[in-house]
């Protein structure tokens, strides 16, 4: 009988957006497209709306790479982050509470605040169209605070035919709706499809939508490109947040409400100013997958 081969994984989630970590920083994992695909699968592999995987780097203390539960390689996830930065602590790959990862978006600083529980440097947020990336050539705009909306055309039956929105990278992109009362599941499934792969979003979109309940507090669900809605997404919930507060809404630290969770931003509203991202980071359990 043949040994098959054997790939060792954590099972991990932020907030209830679930994760499997994978220590490639002996660089011997073979991956791909298909591969992350059947791992990510809820019924033939293990489940989980994204894979991480941990590298060494030549520029911070880590790399970390990010897979969609489709296969693509994406540039950030927050909550990942700080499932990695309590991951490589509990895995003796560093004694360093506070570490610096590189990422396809650049570096972040992930801090383990307490077991469990870490705040992320996520860098900056980016408003120019361009750089989200996001078409705005021709489109109708207005200013709400010091934040630029944009009326965008979408094809979502004939009780949507455009919406107001404001758009914002943290490393990757989101589209961020304003909405009076929390999205109901029918809106963020037939919303959050269109949305996502809008001829206006270049590289596909993130799509949140966000309910203020008063100033410091925010309800807010996420359409993840490559994914569908999850029930946390921390670069969602940065972006959210900064839209809020430039719109004037939301003071500068607030507390996102997920469906699995809460997570804490803040922001000094100054555009070169770093977003900061603190909530929980949990271990459910290790594996072996059979390849």
């Amino acid at each position: 009988m043949t040994t098959p081969n054997i790939l060792r994984f954590t099972k991990m989630h932020g907030a209830g957006n679930d994760f499997i970590v994978l220590n490639n920083c002996a660089d011997q994992l073979q991956l791909n497209p298909a591969l992350i695909k059947r791992l990510a699968d809820r019924h033939f592999g293990i489940g989980a709306d994204q894979v991480l995987v941990v590298e060494s780097s030549t520029q911070a203390d880590f790399k970390y790479r990010i897979f969609n539960a489709d296969g693509q390689e994406v540039q950030q996830c927050g909550n990942g982050a700080r499932c990695f930065a309590q991951y490589v602590f509990d895995k003796g790959l560093t004694q360093k509470t506070q570490i610096t990862v590189e990422t396809l978006a650049g570096i972040i600083q992930p801090e383990l605040i307490k077991h469990n529980w870490v705040k992320v440097n996520m860098g900056p947020a980016e408003f120019e169209p361009a750089k989200v990336p996001f078409v705005s050539d021709g489109l109708v705009s207005r200013t709400v605070g010091g934040l630029t909306q944009y009326k965008l055309p979408v094809d979502a039956g004939a009780d949507v035919n455009e919406l107001w929105v404001g758009v914002a990278s943290m490393g990757n992109p989101h589209v961020v709706l304003l909405l009076e009362q929390p999205a109901s599941d029918e809106l963020v499934q037939r919303l959050g499809a269109v949305l996502e792969s809008h001829p206006r979003f270049p590289e596909r979109v993130n799509v949140g939508f966000l309910n203020v309940l008063d100033r410091a507090r925010a309800h807010l669900r996420v359409y993840e490109r490559g994914v569908g809605e999850t029930l946390a997404c921390g670069t969602g919930a940065c972006a959210a947040a900064v839209v809020g507060m430039k719109m004037g809404l939301l003071v500068e630290r607030v507390d996102v409400v997920k469906t699995g969770g809460t997570l804490t931003i803040e922001w000094s509203g100054q555009s070169d100013s770093d977003v900061l991202m603190t909530g929980p980071a949990q271990t459910v359990f290790e594996g072996e997958f059979y390849l």
